[in-house]
């Protein structure tokens, strides 16, 4: 069964301004619970598409909103956004909502290899059909390009360790397992640091989450994206759920808000930039102590919404 409890639901919502008779975008389908609010305040009219990786994800809202006439499913990376609008003869969206991270159902299901729980196939895998796993990373990459994933996407002070780690262990037997890759983290983290804060898995299993879906990348891309297809009066409504994300979010808002990104020692303009979008909130939405009580996986959620401007004739 996939169920997902939705973060900051009507929150979201509320900020994106949905109009009866307009077009908008689900661009992380989950388990439909912002798709349902907005076919709820379309009443029928405009045209609501939603996007998943997942095919599980697809296979239970499709099963959930049999009776919507205008909701179109699609399993694809929001990366490739762009592609609902092939052949619309210009039309663009009112509106998009991206809930990034994982969701619970991949959490919550151990045989998805994403959670440091339960034992199971080291995968990690959005798109099952993708080649690229967590396996293939841990047995094949440098120990320097381990330590610099670990680092950069996990935040792990212990990476260069735990790097050190997983090659030696590899080099006696492959690391196949979630639980495999969870013991070769435990010893390369001295004990008395495990006592401190979370799980010592943690940091690592993000690390290589998003990794394997290159989740900061292909955010960026996507956001851009989602601007240049934007209405003038638009939304672009994003849930974060860790600072990686969050800066990502925050740096391209910026950049599209701005009406000059030139390096601030230059006298004068030289680029050119013109602002495409405006901040809606310039300090991030997060959840109430009722709904973090109720959900903890709303503590680190952060909600940041944009505007789109008229068209300046810069887009590509």
């Amino acid at each position: 069964m996939f169920q997902h409890k939705t973060v900051l639901l009507h929150e979201t919502i509320d900020m994106l301004q949905v109009k009866p008779g307009g077009l908008y975008v689900d661009c992380t389908l989950g388990g439909g619970g912002h798709s349902e609010l907005i076919l709820e305040r379309l009443a029928g009219s405009g045209q609501l598409y939603g996007l998943d990786q997942d095919p599980d994800a697809i296979m239970h809202v499709r099963e959930r909103f049999s009776q919507a006439n205008n909701f179109i499913l699609m399993q694809m990376n929001f990366k490739d956004l762009d592609k609902i609008f092939i052949g619309t003869g210009g039309q663009q969206a009112d509106g998009f909502v991206f809930d990034l991270g994982v969701s619970s159902p991949q959490l919550d299901h151990g045989e998805r290899g994403f959670s440091y729980h339960a034992d199971a196939p080291l995968d990690m895998r959005m798109d099952k059909r993708q080649l690229l796993s967590a396996r293939e990373i841990v047995n094949t990459y440098e120990e320097s390009e381990l330590a610099s994933i670990i680092l950069d996407y996990g935040e792990e002070r212990w990476a260069k360790r735990i790097a050190q780690f997983i090659v030696q262990s590899r080099e006696q037997n492959r690391i196949e397992t979630t639980q495999d890759l969870v013991g070769i983290i435990k010893n390369a983290i001295p004990k008395q640091v495990r006592r401190d804060g979370g799980h010592p898995a943690r940091k690592t299993f993000q690390a290589l989450r998003i990794a394997v879906n290159d989740e900061l990348n292909v955010l960026q891309e996507a956001l851009v994206k989602a601007i240049n297809h934007l209405n003038p009066g638009g939304r672009i409504a994003v849930i974060t759920f860790h600072s990686l994300e969050d800066r990502v979010v925050k740096a391209c808002f910026k950049k599209e808000s701005s009406d000059c990104i030139c390096p601030p020692e230059m006298p004068f303009c030289v680029c050119h930039h013109k602002a495409s979008i405006r901040l809606v909130n310039r300090k991030p939405i997060e959840a109430d102590h009722t709904e973090v009580d109720g959900n903890r996986r709303a503590r680190s959620a952060k909600l940041r919404v944009v505007e789109r401007i008229e068209s300046n004739g810069n887009e590509e």
